[in-house]
């Protein structure tokens, strides 16, 4: 009796279905599509082929120091440049091995790549995510949206609200933010002229933004490159209301001028 008991809850866990698909559709690297022992994971080559932002960083930007100035200093660009934001940190730096990742996710419809980046963004913004009381995507425009299906910032956010992937699962609110008119694409364009590209491009509805007043709101993107974009997004969480709005993305551009995401 034991024995059927064991069985009966081993199928029932869905251990079976998920022996039984991997027998049939062995998992692979999200990168290099190396054969892994789970899904939705890297292969140990990439996985240390990953430049991880880890402290110290730039409290304001997120940007690593190469050694420890001490607690509150913040970085020269963002002494030159003030963000509108508060705090950010991002995942990984963007180089080829991120970019990879970042590019499967925003236009290869390989959303199972999310589930990853998600995870590696929590464990890097779990300070953030601690001290915000939503969490908001970057928005689309309603056209790009319509092409593209789906936004990629979205699908990060909503699984950073998930309980299994943050400590202390937050409000997915992508109803708090919209992008009014459509942008160029940033690629190529320099530091003002990124600025000029989404100024007022962001707003809150007026409906909701009582949600948001004297609240922290965490913003999230899948890169940081000027910051251009999430300071737009930024001024007009703030211009609503929000009393701080926190960036977490999965991956920052060290130098702008030198990638095109």
């Amino acid at each position: 009796m034991a024995v059927w008991q064991e069985l009966h809850q081993f199928w029932e866990t869905g251990r079976a279905g998920r022996i039984i698909a991997d027998f049939l559709l062995p998992p692979q690297c999200l990168s290099c599509r190396a054969r892994v022992m789970e899904p939705a994971t890297l292969c140990a080559g990439c996985w240390r082929d990953l430049a991880f932002v880890t402290e110290p960083c730039c409290d304001r930007r997120g940007v690593p120091f190469a050694f420890d100035p001490g607690d509150g200093i913040v970085s020269a660009a963002a002494l030159a440049h003030p963000p509108s934001w508060d705090r950010a940190r991002a995942a990984v730096r963007f180089d080829e091995r991120s970019r990879r990742l970042v590019h499967d996710l925003k236009y290869r419809d390989r959303h199972e790549v999310a589930a990853l980046m998600a995870r590696l963004m929590a464990v890097a913004g779990q300070s953030l995510i601690a001290e915000s009381a939503c969490v908001v995507p970057v928005p689309l425009y309603r056209w790009r949206l319509w092409r593209r299906r789906y936004n990629q910032s979205a699908l990060l956010a909503r699984r950073l609200c998930r309980p299994d992937v943050a400590w202390g699962p937050l409000p997915f609110r992508p109803d708090l933010l919209e992008r009014t008119r459509p942008t160029a694409a940033q690629v190529g364009l320099g530091y003002r002229e990124r600025q000029a590209n989404v100024r007022n491009a962001f707003r809150v509805p007026d409906a909701v933004q009582s949600d948001i007043a004297g609240r922290t709101v965490l913003l999230v993107d899948d890169v940081i490159t000027s910051g251009a974009t999430a300071n737009a997004c930024a001024a007009a969480l703030k211009k609503a209301g929000a009393a701080r709005v926190n960036v977490l993305a999965f991956a920052l551009v060290h130098d702008p001028e030198r990638f095109h995401i």
